[in-house]
């Protein structure tokens, strides 16, 4: 995993990247690139995250956070285990355009947390998506709900470290496995992409259209085989492959299937292919 941070990666100095504020993809035959920025992204204690919405999520809704599944703050989510209904006083910086923090952000619960099939934490804050537009001017980056394409250029957003990898999605992986977990359909990034500790929970977003279609989540380190840090790729066959310096992340399309009015959780609703408890 781009394990969340240790202490000895403190004394890394990274530049972040500053620009203006995404805006919408202009309609048309030949959509240019949004302008991606760390607004709407978070720092955790030890990983990375983005304030979201689904597209059916209404203004008024309580805000949601996405980090990855083994950034929860009481620890990695066994195999097979689905946690939903934690109580949390988790905090999160939120920052502006440029990466400056502009204000401490507070959950409430961790509405849904696994690193079965996916590795995800999905945070519910003690504030809504209009409260915090009002107050700082920043709105929530929006989670796209169909499958990505391979070699759509995208950007990793670090709140932690404040920067931003760019690459492009060089295709899917039928089954990731690392230690004892395994992640199904997961996006592999071109070599550019070279995420680090820290980097964990970074939306990962599409720059055609500034949406998020992954969480960013590990990488293979040492050239070791499906050992923790060193993800190795499963295809149907039972083929093993390793590709040591290679990260990967988990895709998001499928979660705003499995939340409903009022950005809750319904894991029985139609079409929700999250696993669960």
């Amino acid at each position: 995993m781009n394990k969340p941070l240790l202490a000895a990666l403190s004394a890394l100095a990274i530049a972040g990247l500053g620009a203006t504020p995404a805006v919408a993809a202009p309609q048309g035959k030949a959509a240019k690139a949004v302008t991606v920025t760390f607004a709407g992204t978070v720092s955790l204690s030890n990983c990375s995250g983005s304030v979201i919405r689904f597209p059916n999520s209404a203004d008024s809704d309580p805000a949601l956070v996405m980090t990855n599944g083994h950034c929860l703050e009481t620890g990695f989510p066994e195999p097979g285990e689905v946690i939903t209904g934690q109580s949390s006083s988790r905090t999160f910086g939120l920052l502006n355009s440029s990466g400056a923090k502009v204000a401490t952000l507070r959950a409430n619960q961790v509405v849904y947390s696994t690193m079965t099939d996916t590795d995800v934490t999905i945070y519910r804050l003690t504030t809504t998506y209009a409260a915090i537009k009002s107050s700082y001017g920043i709105s929530p980056l929006t989670v796209q709900d169909t499958h990505p394409t391979a070699g759509t250029a995208i950007k990793v957003v670090s709140g932690y470290w404040k920067r931003i990898y760019s690459c492009n999605a060089d295709g899917f992986v039928y089954r990731l496995k690392e230690g004892d977990w395994t992640w199904k359909d997961s996006l592999r990034y071109t070599s550019a992409c070279n995420t680090i500790g820290g980097t964990s929970g970074s939306p990962v977003i599409d720059t055609t259209t500034g949406k998020v279609v992954a969480v960013n989540n590990t990488g293979n380190e040492d050239g070791e085989r499906c050992t923790e840090n060193n993800p190795c790729e499963v295809d149907e066959s039972g083929k093993v492959t390793v590709r040591q310096g290679i990260n990967y992340a988990e895709e998001t399309y499928q979660i705003p299937a499995c939340f409903t009015t009022g950005n809750k959780l319904n894991l029985s609703a139609s079409g929700c292919t999250l696993p669960k408890p």
